[in-house]
């Protein structure tokens, strides 16, 4: 099923939460939308759902105005990050709520059939006969995802399905909710803020800044080629340096990278710490004032000459002290033109 906004306009009060928003996703695809607290993307999935409705745009169902239809007749499946199960009801009660509900009659014998199933989908055979309290987080969330695809919807919505999980299981449920996506090939549209899963998870990202779609495109295109400062910021660790710009090369702290396209003038440069070196020759020189041991590298913390201080990461046998005096040589950066 292929979801359509064109011109997407939502305000609570005299807040706009959403600014002229147009997406399209396609049928059968994964899509993040990415954005920090109060950037508009709950607000867009409630909408899809039914449970907003928009003061300006449409939204389409493949080729359905779904703008106006009642939550309950758009066919979405909703998973909330604090799964909302009923704790009364054992965990195959809580996936047979949607079908025992549902416009659609559906025998005794068909249900217990379709929860069997959807229980061994989610892995979590032999345990319908306990309460919600009786497992853990991230069955509790696979319980809620079985009961979101029990009533087979056309769109499945996730709002932070794994905020409330700690790392570890939400490592694990990501990979599991992509082997599950593909092998149903649902529509899917979910929300976080957690800028990892995004990227782990979806086929097309959204990111989005105070209500409004600020860059949208596959995980490479939004990893390797952010179009502004606060995309690249906000993907993740980034030092920024401010630079001049001259003839195409960014001059920072007694070093100069190359800058194609740039407009002469002033300029910030951001380079995350794993696309920085440290080395005795050659580079930006840089006093070194702390170092952490992590397992997978060490994380030097450096001053540059005009005061600057940044992170990098280097191999974890790096040898390099605390006061130790050195040289920054910058792989990749991303440049962007100050007003």
């Amino acid at each position: 099923m292929k979801i359509r906004l064109d011109h997407v306009v939502k305000t609570f009060d005299t807040f706009r939460a959403v600014r002229d928003v147009s997406l399209e996703i396609g049928s059968g695809e994964l899509v993040a939308l990415l954005g920090p607290s109060g950037s508009g993307k709950t607000t867009i999935l409630r909408m899809v759902a039914g449970l907003e409705y928009s003061d300006a745009g449409t939204i389409h169902f493949g080729e359905q105005d779904a703008t106006a239809i009642p939550v309950r007749d758009r066919g979405v499946g909703f998973v909330f990050q604090h799964y909302a199960l009923f704790p009364h009801m054992t965990v195959a009660e809580n996936v047979a709520f949607g079908m025992k509900v549902s416009k659609v009659k559906r025998g005794r014998a068909e249900i217990d059939r379709r929860v069997g199933e959807l229980l061994d989908l989610v892995r979590l055979s032999g345990l319908g006969g306990r309460f919600p309290t009786q497992i853990s987080g991230g069955q509790r969330q696979r319980v809620a995802l079985a009961r979101a695809l029990a009533v087979d919807p056309k769109v499945l919505l996730l709002d932070e399905p794994f905020g409330a999980l700690d790392a570890n299981v939400r490592r694990e449920l990501r990979r599991w909710l992509r082997e599950i996506h593909e092998a149903l090939g649902i529509t899917t549209l979910f929300v976080t803020h957690d800028q990892e899963e995004a990227l782990d998870l979806a086929d097309r990202i959204v990111i989005l800044n105070e209500g409004r779609i600020v860059q949208q495109g596959t995980p490479e295109q939004v990893c390797r080629s952010p179009n502004s400062a606060f995309v690249t910021q906000f993907l993740g660790d980034a030092n920024r340096l401010e630079a001049s710009i001259r003839d195409g090369r960014a001059r920072i702290a007694g070093g100069e990278i190359a800058a194609p396209g740039v407009t002469d003038g002033r300029a910030e440069v951001f380079v995350r710490p794993s696309d920085l070196d440290w080395s005795d020759t050659g580079g930006i020189p840089a006093t070194v004032t702390r170092v952490i041991d992590r397992p997978e590298n060490r994380r030097i913390l450096a001053r540059l000459g005009d005061g600057t201080s940044l992170e990098l990461d280097v191999p974890p046998e790096t040898a390099v002290r605390s006061q130790d005096i050195g040289f920054v040589r910058i792989r990749r950066a991303n440049v962007f033109p100050l007003s």
